[in-house]
């Protein structure tokens, strides 16, 4: 029975990252699509993520913003953590800030738990 607090989301996207996956989708003659995050075994720290352009969320997706689709498996080494988008010198980028993450190399794609 609900208490009327409030959970938080297992995951968070920003705004510029929601803006970027759109401004993607729009690019490539899909308005419509989301961006598929995962995690997948590899890299070199163990674990690494992996960012593709989806049209529509699986079932079993956590649909984040409408516009980022995680599945279960991949969501369980995400929870709490945040999609950004960074724009630096070295260049632009989606970058997760995830909690669950121990360590990760120096590139931002690959971590470990």
């Amino acid at each position: 029975m609900p208490d009327g607090s409030h959970q938080p989301s297992p995951f968070s996207v920003s705004p510029s990252a929601l803006a970027q996956v759109m401004e993607i989708a729009a690019s490539q003659c899909r308005p419509h699509a989301g961006l598929r995050l995962a995690v997948e075994a590899g890299g070199c720290s163990g674990f690494q993520y992996k960012f593709d352009l989806a049209d529509a969320p699986e079932a079993d997706d956590l649909v984040v913003e409408g516009r980022v689709f995680i599945d279960p498996v991949s969501l369980d080494l995400l929870r709490g953590a945040e999609l950004d988008w960074a724009d630096e010198l070295i260049g632009a980028h989606f970058r997760v800030r995830n909690p669950v993450a121990a360590s990760g190399c120096g590139c931002g794609v690959s971590f470990s738990v």
